[in-house]
């Protein structure tokens, strides 16, 4: 199986956008939203069925015992978090705001208070049509790294003869898109025209040669501003990485995204251009491409 993984600096660059049309130009059975702070992709990518949902467990969390709470406020004064708070004649943990380090546990007079598994996501899991896994990290929670990790091996063990497995990446480079380098054969980043473009993808491009992972390069609404394009195709031609096309602003890409499709079923500009994309990095993969039906 050949592993893809789609990046991007930062959000809104058309990095889901990308990899539901290459999920759909290709017809790839293996798919990942690694982005488990905010994923989508399952509205755009024709993910059907019933999930299989199972608990990601986190890091603990403090829990008080009413019934041996006597209120002495102890625990409180204690907190650096601000995480407990008095209601009523008892105490509460606030679940956003505790950081798990136990010192209310160690300062309670009654042993009132222990710290306990914290559930702090949901793993879910497609296999109908094709093989789809996500998850959703709760507001206010860490372990993300790990929980990636726990997507795409989901993934990995229940559609082990595909092909071509496609993930769509967390963007920046925080702790989820390091966890989402880590084993895949190319990563390609969907860079963005501007200032702050060519930032995001100098320092996308540091974390990823960390890995020594394969990397390419291509430009979403390149039309936006053809200097910084082509200063972006200038730097990666210095770095020595692939750049595989530029992607016009189409307002149909917009359309196809508020009707929950895939941009690679509405034939226009953007949709060809993303295709020669895809063709182009299916090559570096040493993978044939699906002829385009809309040609």
């Amino acid at each position: 199986m050949k592993r893809l993984l789609i990046l991007s600096g930062k959000g809104g660059t058309g990095k889901t956008t990308t990899a539901a049309a290459f999920a759909n130009f290709s017809g790839a059975r293996a798919l990942a939203d690694c982005d488990v702070d905010a994923p989508n992709l399952h509205l755009v990518a024709g993910i059907e069925g019933e999930a299989e949902e199972s608990d990601f467990i986190g890091a603990e969390k403090a829990c008080i015992d009413a019934k041996k709470c006597m209120g002495c406020n102890i625990c409180m004064e204690y907190c650096r978090f601000d995480a407990i708070e008095r209601q009523g004649d008892i105490c509460h943990i606030n679940e956003y705001a505790c950081e798990g380090c136990g010192v209310c546990t160690y300062v309670c007079p009654r042993q009132a208070v222990t710290m306990q598994p914290d559930v702090a996501g949901k793993k879910q899991l497609y296999k109908d049509q094709k093989v789809f896994s996500t998850a959703r990290l709760k507001m206010g929670r860490g372990n993300s790294g790990k929980l990636v990790s726990a997507v795409k091996l989901a993934m990995l063990k229940n559609a082990p003869e595909c092909a071509l497995a496609i993930v769509d990446g967390s963007p920046g480079i925080g702790c989820p898109v390091i966890a989402s380098v880590s084993g895949m054969d190319l990563v390609l980043v969907v860079a963005e025209a501007s200032k702050s473009g060519i930032s995001d993808l100098q320092r996308l491009l540091q974390t990823a040669e960390t890995f020594r992972t394969k990397l390419a390069v291509c430009v979403n609404k390149w039309d936006v501003s053809p200097d910084h394009t082509a200063e972006i195709e200038a730097y990666c031609a210095e770095k020595g990485v692939p750049f595989v096309g530029r992607i016009p602003y189409d307002k149909a890409a917009a359309a196809a995204i508020n009707a929950g499709k895939s941009i690679a079923e509405y034939p226009c500009a953007a949709r060809d251009a993303l295709y020669q994309v895809y063709c182009s990095t299916m090559e570096l993969m040493e993978l044939p491409p699906i002829k385009n039906t809309a040609e």
